[in-house]
């Protein structure tokens, strides 16, 4: 397959990946873009297939060695298409682009699809508004080795491109998915996390908020256990909190009284992931 070249910024090709800028746009097509180099060789590495990969190598840090990543999507099938630096920065989403981009499915299964092991480590989050959020929290459950990361009410998607980059691209890594709180209690439930018989199927709800007596590292995350997490401002809901087993809060002797989202999780994760793994 001949790769195409792309000179002018203005180029019918271009206008169908500036689109997937728009929310409304990724979840009609299934599609998002993924902006860079360690992004885009981490989804292949997760076993991401694109649809298309753009590169520029007038912006390559080094493109002797870089340009690699470039046959490896063409060996996968990929259609890849050269850009000049002029057509490249205006299909890039960040500034300061490094000449890789490339248009690949939106990460997520539905909850019933995702496959947990025995004695899962899932991660919730519920009501979490920022990209940047998001994507660190993904970052965590990479590096933790959490079973599956769920947004409950998002306010934003999985292929916003702010969520792939903050990220680095582990959310291809990292299972994910997102549904209303209630599909997700009620999914929950189905994998044997049920309301008032927790104990008895050691699989534990856990919940983080600041008005807990129990300190997060009170308790014990052996076994099946899910945590949730909610946004800064309002926390978790009610109905969140009404499921939880057990509520825990991250000890604060400074003026505020709540952490953002991403570091409450990794706070509460790795105390997880240091008693699971002693």
């Amino acid at each position: 397959m001949a790769e195409l070249h792309v000179t002018s910024p203005s180029n019918p090709r271009l206008r169908g990946v500036i689109a997937l800028r728009r929310r409304r746009i990724r979840e009609q097509q299934g599609l998002t873009v993924v902006d860079g180099y360690e992004e885009l060789s981490l989804a292949l590495d997760a076993g991401v297939v694109p649809h298309s990969v753009l590169h520029c190598p007038e912006l390559m840090l080094a493109p002797s060695r870089q340009g690699g990543l470039v046959q490896r999507a063409r060996d996968l099938g990929v259609t890849t298409i050269r850009l000049s630096r002029p057509a490249f920065e205006r299909v890039a989403y960040r500034e300061g682009p490094d000449g890789f981009l490339a248009v690949v499915p939106v990460a997520g299964v539905g909850l019933d699809d995702l496959e947990l092991p025995a004695d899962p480590l899932v991660l919730v989050c519920e009501g979490v508004e920022k990209p940047g959020n998001l994507g660190a929290v993904l970052r965590t459950a990479d590096a933790a080795g959490v079973s599956a990361v769920v947004a409950a009410d998002p306010a934003t998607d999985w292929g916003n491109p702010n969520v792939v980059r903050s990220s680095k691209g582990t959310v291809f890594s990292v299972p994910v998915a997102s549904a209303t709180t209630e599909e997700v209690l009620g999914w929950l439930r189905r994998n044997g996390i049920r309301l008032g018989w927790l104990r008895r199927n050691g699989i534990r709800l856990l919940a983080t908020t600041p008005g807990a007596e129990t300190v997060h590292t009170a308790v014990d995350y052996r076994g099946a256990v899910a945590l949730a997490v909610g946004t800064e401002k309002e926390g978790l809901s009610p109905r969140a909190l009404e499921a939880s087993e057990r509520r825990v809060r991250i000890p604060m002797v400074g003026r505020v009284n709540s952490l953002n989202a991403a570091t409450a999780a990794a706070v509460v994760v790795y105390e997880a992931v240091r008693q699971r793994s002693g």
